[in-house]
């Protein structure tokens, strides 16, 4: 019944990647890709990295577990092109976590993926902090076309 409430509206990419990045526990987490992936063929990956903005941005190491979890997901193949949208897409969502922060603030994130195949989105939540009482939350996010 096309217009009915019962039809299933295929949620953004965009939307999809931060819910991924902002569950709660493991448990939420795997109900949610699987549920996008059964009802919408979108493809997931979620990881979890921390660390200091010199640890994670200026090494590579942010990047290097996107990538990683990208290729052990399937959410993206081993092809330059698409390795390049996913490497714009983490670098635009990681422009919003690092922005305006001391290099000694220290990091703990967690990275949605999602792909259609044509899209890719990047969301990346968490926290940062120089001191326990400073902590507060962050969000980024990027989408690239593949």
């Amino acid at each position: 019944m096309k217009g009915s409430s019962l039809e299933k509206v295929k949620p953004s990419l965009e939307r999809s990647a931060l819910l991924l990045a902002m569950t709660e526990t493991r448990e939420e987490e795997v109900k949610l890709k699987n549920s996008l992936f059964d009802s919408f063929d979108l493809r997931c990956g979620v990881t979890e990295i921390g660390g200091t903005v010199a640890n994670l941005q200026h090494t590579g190491k942010l990047t290097s577990a996107v990538m990683s979890t990208a290729f052990n997901t399937g959410v993206i193949p081993k092809e330059g092109r698409k390795i390049h949208a996913l490497i714009h897409a983490t670098l635009e969502a990681s422009n919003s976590i690092f922005i305006h922060t001391n290099s000694n603030a220290s990091f703990a994130l967690k990275i949605g993926l999602t792909t259609d195949f044509e899209w890719i989105a990047v969301a990346i939540y968490g926290r940062s902090s120089l001191h326990p009482l400073l902590e507060h939350a962050r969000v980024g996010l990027g989408v690239m076309h593949l």
